[in-house]
């Protein structure tokens, strides 16, 4: 009996030793992909085309990880779908972190939610930054009328609806702007989807609309060159590059602060060690003061701390959106 015992328990010990190192190699593998990552180039998309302001962070973080981690980080500009193109590419990839996405709130959460049918959801991400915002700006043409937050609330509500108000898409952030607007000041205006920002501009310039919402860094070169007005920027207080614009704040507008936020994202399912590391490089990168000056010249406002702080921000971008749909002032398209 005493020989059987031992026999059992031999041959438990043997069956432990064998399961460990068998285990042992899968662990040592996975500690190796955290540390050696990158080993080859990664591929980080862009959903808009060069130059918008996602493409400029792109190159401008891309750039910094390339320097640091001696690998290329590749620049994958596609634009259309309101950003579906780009995003699917991301959401189908190997969540291997060598397909990364530069994000921002209309396409990865705007679209999806106010869309019909979806091919991806706002959370079929992992979410690894929070890199900045940038403050959305009420730009007017030259010949409207009101010039300041208040004269346009009171005109919107001496002529209610006949104020057009071009966004740069159904669901966007400037959309959403608008609505938020609307809501927090009670006036109604005619909102005029168009498929960019760049005719949305030119018909602000050429008078076939009254207002446009856009983006600081978009806003900064027409107003000094006298093609548009600034009437006010929904922040909680002015900017740098647009220091004469008011904010809505100022005029006693609440709960109508709108922007654009960006961050790094990737497909759903990347293994921790490799979304920490990409945070503490970004969140590194981002107290840089080479990176810090030219946030300000771009308007933005540099964010950064953990993954789950991005996490909250684009829960708190859907409950704001599920609540402008539920009050039935925003619809699916």
């Amino acid at each position: 009996m005493a020989n059987m015992l031992q026999k059992l328990q031999l041959t438990g010990l043997a069956s432990a030793l064998i399961i460990a190192c068998l285990t042992l190699p899968a662990f040592g593998q996975q500690g190796k992909t955290a540390a050696g990552y990158p080993e080859k180039p990664v591929r980080l998309i862009v959903t808009f085309a060069p130059g918008a302001s996602n493409d400029i962070l792109a190159r401008l973080i891309g750039g910094k990880l390339a320097d640091e981690w001696g690998q290329n980080f590749v620049i994958d500009n596609r634009p259309g779908g309101g950003g579906a193109i780009g995003i699917n590419a991301v959401v189908k990839s190997a969540p291997d972190g060598y397909t990364l996405l530069l994000a921002n709130s209309g396409p990865s959460v705007g679209a999806p939610m106010l869309a019909r049918e979806s091919s991806y959801s706002p959370f079929d991400f992992t979410q690894i930054v929070y890199i900045g915002y940038a403050p959305l700006v009420i730009l007017a043409n030259l010949s409207f009328a009101p010039k300041n937050p208040k004269e346009l609330i009171d005109y919107a509500k001496a002529n209610p609806g006949k104020i057009s108000w071009g966004s740069s898409g159904a669901g966007s952030s400037p959309h959403i702007a608008i609505l938020l607007f609307q809501t927090a000041t009670g006036v109604d205006v005619t909102h005029i989807p168009y498929k960019g920002a760049v005719q949305n501009m030119t018909d602000l310039i050429g008078g076939q609309i009254n207002l446009i919402y856009t983006t600081t860094v978009s806003s900064e070169p027409q107003i000094k060159a006298n093609r548009v007005r600034g009437i006010g920027v929904a922040a909680p207080r002015r900017v740098g590059l647009l220091p004469n614009v008011p904010t809505l704040a100022e005029y006693g507008i609440k709960d109508a602060e709108a922007g654009i936020w960006y961050g790094l994202q990737g497909p759903k399912g990347m293994p921790r060690a490799i979304v920490d590391k990409l945070n503490r490089e970004v969140n590194r990168t981002l107290g840089m003061a080479d990176v810090k000056a030219r946030f300000e010249q771009l308007g933005f406002e540099a964010a950064g701390g953990p993954p789950e702080d991005f996490d909250k921000l684009v829960k708190s971008e859907v409950a704001k959106l599920e609540k402008l749909l539920k009050a039935g002032l925003i619809k699916k398209e």
